[in-house]
This record gives structure tokens, C-alpha cells and sequence, in this order.
């Protein structure tokens, strides 16, 4: 599901910038296809006794190739570990910190050759892996502070709707994962639609303040 979903989403941006990119014979799913390989080669048990799979990836390209996909670099990135997200959601990976996908130059490599290295890294300050989709579909990646969220301007997530109350709710890691808590707000926070008042995160939950819904992902 993962690369179908990255091949689907390449197919609206193939005219345009990606037309003039792919000068060579290297596409952008070649290294969607052997980055997920990397993910199921390197994978191990985490001790929960739950597979546990790489987080960082570092891709190397020749000087050229970098320089061809220069222009779309950062949504290439994005798409790369949005695949490995889905992936790794199909395989019911964890990860000991957030998916980050590095595009950097190998000179030793020839025009159309790459390699991908796949590591585990710990998240900031040791706490495990999650983010927060916000609604116009932007990532916020969870650390080890309090996140947050409510309707003042100087909240860490500001949600702008007159049902949400001006300090709403936190969320703070706990022990491998995070937590959600309710600050006393008046309409309540939900997750999948239920109201409560603490709930430790699973991936894929909706978060509901008001009318503004935020989906939790374990990645």
C-alpha cells in the first residue's frame, strides 16, 4: 500500500518540475522501492516484543542525480517517508524516534546508481516516535517538551475555532509514547469521537477540538 499510494501521488507532479527532472534513468519510486527493502531487511524486535524498524534514511546520489532532483527535493523527501510511513503501518512497524529521509552526494557513484542506509535513531531527548497531521496536512513532530493546543496565540498548535478553549489540551510523552490530556476545556477533547479526559495515543487516532480533527501517527 505504501509504494502504490507514493507511485499514485508522483503521478500528478510527473509533468512539470519532474518532466525536466528525469534527465537520467533514476525514478524517485526506484528509491521508494529500495528504501522499504532497507526497512524490512534492517527490521528487529523491540522489547515489547513488537518489530522495530528504521527511522532514518540516508539516501546517496551522484553529483548529477542530486542536482536533477535539487528543485523537488524537499516534497521527494516528504513523499519517501510518507511511503515508509504507509509501509510501515501495513507491517505494524514502531520506531525508536521520527522518519527522517536525507537526500545527500556520493561521488563515487555513477549517474543512475544510489544507495540507501537505514539506521535507528532515537527521537529528541530519547522519547519514542509521533506526529500530529494537522489539517491542512502539514506534520508537527511530537519531542520530549508539552505540546500545547488551544485557541491562544501563544499556544504550540493554535486552533482557530470559538469551540475550543484558549489552553484546550496537552500532549506529553509517556514512557515510549505520548498522551493526551484534557486542561478542563469546556466542549472536551475526543479521540475517535469519544470524549475523555486522558488517553495514551495509538497510531492512526483522531483527535477532536471543536471542529478541528488531527490525526496521531506513531512515525
Amino acid at each position: 500500500m505504501g509504494l502504490q499510494g507514493f507511485e499514485r501521488r508522483l503521478e500528478g507532479l510527473v509533468e512539470g518540475v519532474f518532466a525536466r527532472v528525469f534527465k537520467s534513468n533514476l525514478r524517485p519510486v526506484e528509491l521508494g522501492r529500495r528504501l522499504v527493502r532497507e526497512m524490512d531487511a534492517k527490521r528487529s524486535i523491540g522489547v515489547r516484543g513488537t518489530p522495530l524498524a528504521p527511522n532514518l534514511f540516508t539516501i546517496e546520489l551522484n553529483d548529477q542525480d542530486y542536482d536533477r532532483f535539487a528543485e523537488i527535493g524537499d516534497s521527494l523527501m516528504r513523499e519517501l517517508a510518507e511511503a515508509a510511513r504507509e509501509h510501515g503501518r501495513d507491517e505494524r512497524y514502531t520506531y525508536v524516534g521520527p522518519i527522517v529521509v536525507d537526500l545527500v552526494t556520493n561521488p563515487k557513484l555513477r549517474v543512475g546508481e544510489f544507495r540507501v542506509d537505514a539506521r535507528f535513531k532515537e527521537g529528541q531527548g530519547g522519547v519514542g516516535a509521533g506526529s500530529l497531521v494537522l489539517p491542512n496536512g502539514d506534520r508537527y513532530v511530537l519531542g520530549p517538551e508539552v505540546v500545547v493546543l488551544g485557541r491562544l496565540p501563544e499556544c504550540d498548535i493554535t486552533l482557530n475555532d470559538s469551540n475550543v478553549s484558549r489552553r484546550h489540551a496537552e500532549i506529553r510523552p509517556q514512557g515510549e509514547g505520548f498522551v493526551l490530556n484534557d486542561l478542563g476545556s469546556t466542549n472536551g477533547s475526543k479521540v475517535n469521537g469519544m470524549r475523555v479526559p486522558q488517553r495514551e495515543l495509538q497510531d492512526g487516532d483522531e483527535l477532536s477540538f471543536g471542529s478541528i480533527r488531527l490525526v496521531f501517527e506513531a512515525s
